[in-house]
């Protein structure tokens, strides 16, 4: 495990790159060897984002019996547990406790959809936290990119009757915390990576930024200049 300052934790869910275990919306779209190699470059920089840092990471990994696949492919140095449940939610749940059961007071959940995903939004989060209960970071299509608790703010209730997959998870999400009483405040709107225009979307807008340097834009230029010129 990673020897940080706070007792600060990030839950990075993380699927085993394999076909028909990830992006399967986008898998429908273009060839499958490729969704799986871009998928593990959205978890490669999103590693890279986050190892400078001051909290510690957590991968959450799925399917359970890969724990040893996982050491191979992104090292032993992170402390890792399993996504244990029958849907996302439960998952989430089950790794919020098992993070605060080791004594951490701050754990934010982010996935592995969007690699562009900046170091200024998960220090804001983890920055509010010290007045709120919850953070939550909105998606375009409606669902949530984060969500993040303090160990005395968090109930495991808030992932109870969510529709997950739908456009309806961040607004349910909301009803959810408010129905508790928690103090939540809601970070800016990002953009996950889920079907080819929003592959496309990722492309464009970080030709000129500062992403452009990372495992993904290298590999969807190299993808798109050769659609353009066939």
């Amino acid at each position: 495990m990673q020897k940080k300052s706070k007792r600060d934790g990030i839950l990075f869910f993380v699927k085993y790159p394999e076909i028909g275990n990830v992006k399967s919306r986008l898998s429908t779209q273009i060839d499958k060897k490729f969704v799986v190699t871009l998928y593990k470059s959205f978890v490669e920089d999103i590693l890279e984002m986050l190892k400078d840092l001051d909290y510690n990471i957590l991968i959450c990994y799925y399917p359970l019996g890969k724990l040893e696949s996982f050491n191979k492919w992104i090292g032993r140095k992170y402390l890792y547990l399993p996504q244990n449940g029958e849907d996302l939610g439960e998952r989430m749940k089950n790794c919020f406790i098992q993070g605060f059961s080791q004594g951490f007071k701050k754990l934010v959940v982010i996935g592995s959809d969007s690699p562009d995903f900046p170091d200024a939004i998960m220090k804001e989060a983890f920055h509010k936290l010290d007045k709120y209960d919850s953070v939550i970071g909105p998606c375009k299509d409606g669902g949530y990119y984060l969500l993040g608790f303090t160990n005395k703010g968090f109930s495991p209730t808030v992932f109870q009757g969510v529709l997950w997959g739908t456009s309806e998870v961040f607004a349910k999400t909301m009803e959810l915390l408010k129905n508790r009483s928690l103090q939540v405040y809601v970070l800016s709107e990002w953009q996950d990576v889920d079907t080819f225009d929003d592959l496309k979307d990722l492309y464009l807008r970080n030709r000129e930024d500062t992403f452009k340097t990372s495992k993904t834009m290298k590999i969807l230029s190299n993808y798109f200049h050769t659609i353009h010129d066939k």
